[in-house]
This record gives C-alpha cells, structure tokens and sequence, in this order.
C-alpha cells in the first residue's frame, strides 16, 4: 500500500471522498502534471475499490500495465502512481485486473480531455492554467439577481449550429467568432450548450456521456473551449452548461463495472438500469458517487468559468418507477416511488453549488408535478433556483396546433398555466425536445396555410415573451426553422434569404429587444404583483389582455393576442390611467411579413371605463395578431427607449 503523502495526496481528503464530501475532488483525481520530488510528471489517481490491481498504460509503456502498477492508499479504495517525465498530451487508460480475474481496459471517470472518437483514451491534460479575461463579467454577476433580471436563453447545438459538412464541425474558436457576435447582436443574455461533455455516438447529442470531465475533442481543446466561454463573457453573455447527472452510457470504457463491479450504478439492476434510453443511473445513495458528481457540477463553474447549469431529467431521478415496465419496480423504504437518494442527493448538490457560487443559475428540467422544486431545501425544497415550465410549453403548443375554429373551446389552454406561474421560478423552454422525432419544428406546428403559420409563429412568440418567465429558444426557432432539426447536419441558414424568414428574423430580433428594454417584461417574472389580467375570460373571441408590471408605478406593458382568424377593427380595451400608450411591437407590420404598412402610433386612452379599469384604448385588432404597449409618462417614462429601437413614431 502507498503512504498517500509520497504522491502528494491528502488522507483527509480521501475521508471527505469516501464519505461524500470531497466537492473538488477533481483537483485530487485524474491525471494531474506535477513536480514531486525534484521531478516532473503525472500524478494518476482513481477510484476502484474492488479491483484486484490497478496500472495505468499508453503509449509511454507500449500499453503494458505491469510496468506501471498503482498502489492503494490505505482502504480508501483510491489507487495512485506518479509517473515521472510524462507531459500534457500523453495518452493512457487505466488497466482494471477484477477481483475475478478478468482485465479491462478504462477511460479516466476524471479525465480533464479524451481523444477524439471513435478512439477512447483519456489525456494528460494542463487545462487549469487559462488566463481569463472576464473580471468584469464576474464582478457584474455578482450584482445582480437573476429572478429580476432579464434572460433569454439562446439554446445551441455546436455540431450542427454551423460546419462545413458531416462531421467536419466548427470548432470552439470558431464558434467564439461567429456564435457569440450572433448572439449578442440578437439580444440574447445566455446561452445554452446541450452537453459539451465526452460523449461517444453523435447522435446522442451528448446526453449519453462516458467523460463528465472532459470538455468533446470534437470542438478542440478544454482551452479553446475555455476561451469560447471567456468571449460570451467579454460579449456580455452568460453560458450555462446542459449537465446529465440522470444516467451514463454502457460503453465498455466508461463508468459501466468499472473495476468489475456496479461502483458508480449500484448493485440493484432493477434501479441501475434505464431502459428506454439504454443507460444506466447513478447510485446517488453511493458517497464516493455524491463527491464524483457534486464536484463535477463545482468543476464546470471553478474551472471553466460556466453560471449555471440545467440539470436534465429530474424526474427521471426522483422517481423510481418513470419509464419503467412492470418487472422492474422497485420501492423504498417506505413503500414509496420516489428515489430518496436522489431526492437528497439533488437538495446537497444545490446546497453546495450555492455555497461556492451564490451567483450560479441551477435550472431543473422536470417533467413532474414534484413540488417546491424551486424553494430552498431548508423550507422543505429541492434547492434549484429555476425549472422548466414543461405543463406551459405542452398546452401552448397543443394550443396553436388547433384550428383557429376550434380554440374557442379549449380557451383554458392559454389561460390555465397563470394558476400556478408563481408556484415555482420558471422557465419557459422551446427547446430541442420540441422540434425531433416527428414532432415537426415550430413553424410547421403552426395550423394554417403558408402565410397563417408565420403569422401565427409572430403571435406566439409574442406570447411567450410576454409571459411570466424566464425564456429559452433552441437555434433556427429565430427564422422560423421549416424542418426538423437535424443533429448531423448545420442550420438551413440559407432560409434567411427567403422573404418570409428574413422577415421572422427581423421579428424576433425586434422581439428580443423590446424584451431587454422593457424591465416589466423580466423584473417580477416571479412575484405575482408583475402580472394582472385584463381580459381573461373572451373565449368566443379567443383574445386575451393582460398587463406585465415593473418595479415603478408606472412602468408597465399592455399585452393584447388575438388568436383567432377574425378581425376586429374596434376591440375597447381597459387600462389602469389615463394617459398615452405606444405600440412597441406589432406582430401584423409588414416588416416583419405582416399586412399593416403603418403599425406604430400612440394610442390616448379615453375616458370610457372598460374591464373594470377607469379608462380605455380602442385598438385594432388583426386577425392572429399580437402586439405589445408601454404606457407613456412623458418623455423620461419607459416608452421614450423605444422609438429609436424599432422605429416607432
């Protein structure tokens, strides 16, 4: 057995690993250069409790492990061995000898890089030595509270946002030119990577990883990765990192029986394994496991400098029987469904995260009505700070698929996710899960004919914006995408020179800035005094008014969407004072493909009273239409950024 202070390892930080609390582990485990003993090289270290041997092989030893066998330190289960004269770049695996007997070869669980595949070895990595060059957006972040703030998350796919043929992608730098200017030019606060991590089949978009570590070779380096991080923060732009913590993939090098044994999934096959996605869950009751992946989520953050993280399938961990056929259920201790280890697993990963970065966005995609997903843990919560609003997303969706005809009767969809908008702190997601596997892209969910479904695409973005809520869009939805997304194949950004999309373009471009500018759109998206019905209940119309309030008396916004295919020249409407209202945004102008050469005026209220409100507007309404009103309070009131944004006089 080794003495652990021979390869610079801590004895309390193996008892913090083994007990689940070791929560930068990372700085421990993995391939680490440094110079011990007057010598330079690599320090390895890994987890494998019931393996009869452990070596590390590569090149450096022509992959004959007998020459580099690791030591245990003490009954920890870690193995370690510093290698002298190796440097960043070296190749290796470890050499598993189980206690059956059987050898196998495995990738690093904390490689900080791995080849690019199909190859599968880890390598020797130097990536905790960027020097980064964004004070200024950290100093800022850590000002700001993300509930009052805006965001409008830009949702990317780096193979197929841009490339120049199948599998010949851009890389991270690349994209640090071209998506980052894109997306600050379209006003966007965030954007979302789907899984950077190592992954070995493209087509699992990266939700199926063998590397929580390690950044995808397929893009470049962990530095090229870093410096596209480091310019979205230059530009102003957070990034938040799509993180699966929900299940790993069976390849024979990853986490699957990594010293012959169910370490990281656990001994119980029925809860191990996943099998509608083929995969195996984590033992999140397992501590070695708790400080594996907790500190995975502080690695992201410490070194690559990522806000936050949206942690997919939630529910998919909290409930022992979701996907499950009927031989496979499992109970707890209880008698219960749900996953306590995971439950408990989920509220100390926030705690921790939250502990270390006050300022970290951590979003919960769960499909589940759990409650409090979004409340501290002390008041009984799960810890998160966001959750996708996924009941929104489906009755909107299954909403605008009607035909205008038909929504009379099923008004409820529009209306009923104000019930509970102020029940969790939301995000309302149009992501990639809605435009695959034949659910067609959201431009051709629209009901209608050609011109119909760019018109009713205007009217429910106008919608979504305007609704409590954070906001997410998933690349290509901002031209109105005809077809599916394709994962092997680049954006059809060719569709910008057809009128029609040029002009969604042009559109949600605007849309996205009336956002930024107006703070009643975002400042208390999660306090129910920044939303106020007007009009509610016009279901034989299918048009709603509702108001969206600032922090100041008299900073709000008037939302009015006729969702049906009439038109009414005359529609009264109530509002709160009297006074001048500027249209901001018409979804009908012809700029933006509509039929209206002039949509921009200022409206005066009259005196009528009208939805119980002391005065009115008399507006025109196209059909499937949306438009957008700031009240006016003279020139220092909200309305005065506006004329030189959009045009408006």
């Amino acid at each position: 057995m080794a003495n652990a202070a021979t390869v610079g390892i801590s004895l309390r930080d193996m008892y913090l690993f083994n007990k689940g609390s070791l929560f930068h582990s990372y700085r421990t485990f993995g391939a680490h250069p440094i110079r011990l003993a007057d010598e330079y090289g690599v320090r390895f270290t890994v987890w494998a409790p019931n393996a009869r041997n452990v070596c590390v092989v590569g090149d450096f030893n022509e992959w004959q492990g007998a020459r580099h066998g690791m030591e245990r330190i003490g009954e920890t289960g870690v193995w370690s061995l510093f290698v002298p004269n190796l440097e960043p770049g070296t190749v290796y695996k470890y050499e598993i000898h189980a206690s059956t007997g059987a050898r196998q070869l495995k990738a690093d669980p904390y490689a900080f890089q791995s080849e690019l595949r199909p190859d599968t070895g880890s390598v020797v990595s130097d990536a905790f030595h960027y020097e980064w060059e964004d004070g200024d957006w950290q100093r800022r972040k850590q000002e700001m509270s993300p509930y009052h703030e805006k965001m409008l998350i830009y949702e990317v796919h780096l193979s197929s946002w841009r490339n120049r043929g199948k599998e010949l992608f851009w890389t991270y730098e690349e994209m640090a030119d071209g998506l980052v200017g894109y997306a600050a030019e379209m006003g966007y606060t965030h954007i979302e990577l789907l899984p950077v991590t190592e992954h070995p089949l493209d087509m699992s978009w990266g939700y199926q990883v063998t590397g929580y570590y390690a950044a995808t070779s397929r893009f470049g380096t962990p530095a090229q990765l870093m410096y596209l991080i480091d310019r979205c923060h230059q530009a102003g732009i957070g990034v938040i990192l799509d993180w699966v913590p929900g299940h790993f993939c069976k390849d024979d090098h990853g986490l699957r029986l990594f010293d012959g044994t169910p370490i990281y999934e656990g001994a119980d096959w029925k809860r191990a394994e996943k099998p509608l996605w083929g995969t195996l869950a984590f033992d999140f009751g397992r501590t070695e496991v708790q400080s594996f992946l907790i500190s995975n989520a502080i690695y992201w953050m410490d070194v690559f400098h990522i806000d936050g993280l949206r942690v997919d399938a939630v529910a998919s961990m909290i409930d022992l029987h979701f996907d499950k056929p009927p031989e496979m259920l499992t109970y707890n201790n209880f008698g219960g469904t749900e996953n306590i280890d995971a439950i408990r697993f989920l509220k100390r990963l926030n705690e921790t995260v939250f502990h270390y970065y006050p300022d970290a966005l951590m979003i919960a995609e769960d499909s589940s009505a759990w409650p409090a997903v979004t409340s501290p843990t002390y008041m009984g919560g799960l810890g998160f700070n966001f959750k996708w609003n996924m009941g929104w997303m489906n009755d909107m969706l299954r909403y605008m698929a009607l035909d205008p005809s038909e929504r009379m009767r099923h008004h409820n969809l529009i209306t009923f996710s104000l019930v509970y908008a102020f029940s969790e702190n939301f995000v309302l997601p149009l992501s990639h899960d809605e435009v695959v596997h034949g659910k067609r892209s959201l431009l051709n969910k629209m009901s209608g004919s050609y011109e119909q479904k760019f018109a009713q695409l205007r009217l429910f973005y106008g919608y979504w914006m305007t609704h409590p809520g954070k906001k997410l869009l998933f690349m290509g939805g901002e031209w109105g995408q005809f077809d599916e997304w394709k994962y092997d194949e680049a954006l059809d950004w060719m569709l910008l020179d057809y009128p029609k999309h040029g002009a969604m373009h042009d559109y949600v471009k605007a849309l996205n800035g009336a956002y930024g500018e107006l703070p009643s759109l975002w400042e208390r998206d999660c306090d129910p005094g920044g939303f106020e019905w007007i009009d509610v209940h016009n279901a034989a119309q299918s048009v709603i008014v509702f108001m969206r309030r600032g922090h100041g008396e008299q900073d709000f916004s008037v939302i009015v969407c006729n969702f049906s295919n009439r038109h009414y020249p005359e529609y009264r409407i109530g509002v709160p004072v009297p006074g001048q209202y500027r249209t901001v945004l018409h979804s009908d102008a012809a700029q933006y493909g509509g039929s209206l050469s002039n949509a921009s005026e200022t409206i005066s209220s009259a005196a009528a009273a009208w939805h119980g409100r002391p005065c009115s507007l008399v507006l025109d309404l196209p059909p499937l239409s949306f438009q957008l009103l700031a009240f006016s309070a003279g020139d220092h009131g909200p309305s005065g950024r506006f004329s030189a944004l959009h045009g408006l006089t």
